[in-house]
């Protein structure tokens, strides 16, 4: 599809609505060939109202909207922030009745649905009212409606009994026994990087040292640690041992209300390494099938069966780990609304305390055939997806924080679902922002969070395990500068 911007250059958005509608569209910003898809969006201001007129062709039907919002007063933040929002609706208006089914989510394109419930209440709309914007104007469907209230909840219950001065910290282990078909996080696979596992968790220990020096200078206390990948129980237990004694002596637990290690794979799994990481203060572990359908296990590259993933459930029950939680992924290659509803069957009988269910997302930069095959794959997810949401309530499980990637099969969601007073503060923390996040290792991105004016910053460390062995004091560096330390200070 060609498409063309005038009186704005609101690239993104533009294409981040139009992807979301037609995630098969190739896209460019091109004039009108007569022939190709196009969609044109026009921004105007006139007596303080900013209008925005779009017009689109698609399958040879044009359709056109015009789009309005009184801008007086506005600073140039919110005016950006409304323009926006006025070229997504327009291009929504006018691709939308073209599809066969809308996407559940209508016009809203944001990673963090529930993080915008919570800025409309604090403009002070009642939750009601939030409920009813989120239908009309955004043409949320009224599950997704529901979900994005209940999980901002949540996020505000935490949001107020959060202690000042704290942070939480996530440390990260890039390795897994073998890559998964579906991954798109960094993670080296140990039958081609074991070598650099032990300097990477010599050089990983060192910065944590440094870190707990920074937040003790800061007066900064921890409230949640997470370690996860990759997959941290590719460690020896010995070297989980010695990163979580590390990390216990480095940093100010005091104010610890959570502790989790993420197990991931049961070929990884064994009983030394959960008692080494119950004995390190772990309280939280995550054991992750993804799917307990054998068939489906094997086309997607795991090297274990569901019953495996049963025996590493109960060894962790065995270490006395208090709370547990189980991922899954809808639209797996080869998975189908029966064989989802098997697994998350299964998972209700195991009765762990959190369950995850993630949405398939294709990786970076696939092809258009990976993109078209994920855009098919609507239907079949929304069925999975359906299922979950109808029988996780019933099992006694209600949702509590939530997020969208880019990509992800239907435009749909990743959610997670927990008993009562299970939920996990740090996925909250991390999916709404509302506290600074320390990482260490590679690839981890620090995020300082400014509580009263909600400002983030960020720091990325590399990527990848060579060179993150290279960069330490250009990580401590960058954190110092993050924490709102000068380069002298630093030095």
């Amino acid at each position: 599809m060609n498409y063309t911007l005038t009186g704005h250059d609101l690239k993104h958005a533009a294409e981040e609505m139009l992807l979301q509608l037609l995630p098969a569209a190739l896209l460019r910003q091109n004039t009108d060939d007569g022939v190709q898809d196009f969609c044109h969006s026009a921004l105007h201001e006139q007596a303080g109202m900013m209008v925005v007129d779009t017009q689109t062709r698609l399958s040879g039907v044009v359709r056109t909207s015009q789009r309005q919002a009184d801008v007086t007063g506005q600073d140039e933040m919110a005016r950006k922030r409304t323009a926006s929002e006025l070229v997504k609706l327009g291009i929504y208006d006018t691709v939308a009745p073209s599809l066969k089914t809308p996407p559940d989510w209508g016009a809203l394109t944001g990673v963090r649905p529930a993080k915008l419930v919570r800025s409309l209440l604090d403009r002070g709309l009642t939750r009601g009212q939030v409920a009813e914007r989120f239908r009309s104007r955004y043409f949320v469907s009224p599950a997704r409606t529901a979900l994005a209230v209940r999980c901002a909840a949540y996020a505000q219950q935490a949001l107020e009994q959060m202690e000042d001065n704290t942070v939480s910290l996530y440390l990260g282990i890039p390795f897994c026994p073998s890559r998964c078909a579906y991954c798109s996080f960094v993670s080296s696979s140990i039958e081609k990087s074991a070598d650099l596992i032990a300097p990477y968790v010599d050089a990983l220990c060192e910065e944590v040292r440094k870190t707990g020096q920074l937040l003790r200078e800061h007066g900064q206390k921890v409230t949640s640690v997470y370690i996860g990948g990759g997959t941290p129980t590719t460690l020896s237990a010995e070297q989980l041992a010695r990163l979580m004694d590390v990390t216990a002596n480095a940093m100010d637990f005091s104010a610890l209300r959570e502790y989790t290690v993420e197990a991931g794979r049961p070929d990884t799994i064994t009983p030394e390494k959960l008692r080494a990481i119950r004995a390190g203060g772990a309280d939280r572990v995550s054991i992750n099938p993804q799917t307990m359908e054998d068939a489906v296990l094997e086309r997607i590259g795991r090297k274990h069966t569901a019953q495996d993933m049963v025996r590493a459930y109960e060894q962790a029950r065995a270490a006395g780990f208090p709370v547990i939680n189980m991922d899954t992924i809808a639209g797996l290659d080869g998975d189908t609304p029966e064989g989802f509803a098997y697994t998350i069957e299964q998972l209700v009988q195991l009765d762990p305390e959190n369950i995850t269910v993630h949405t398939l997302a294709i990786k970076r930069g696939a092809d258009l055939s990976d993109r078209a095959g994920n855009a098919a794959q609507q239907d079949t997810v929304a069925q999975m997806l359906d299922f979950a949401m109808d029988c996780l309530p019933r099992a006694g499980y209600g949702p509590y924080y939530l997020y969208r990637q880019k990509f992800s099969a239907g435009g749909f969601e990743n959610v997670g679902w927990c008993k009562p007073d299970t939920e996990s503060f740090y996925n909250i923390a991390m999916m709404e922002e509302i506290q600074t996040i320390l990482s260490c290792g590679a690839g981890g991105v620090s995020k300082r969070v400014e509580r009263d004016t909600g400002r983030i910053t960020r720091y990325n460390a590399p990527k990848y395990p060579r060179e993150y062995l290279q960069a330490g004091a250009r990580i401590d560096a960058g954190k110092r500068r993050l924490l709102g330390e000068s380069e002298d200070q630093s030095c």
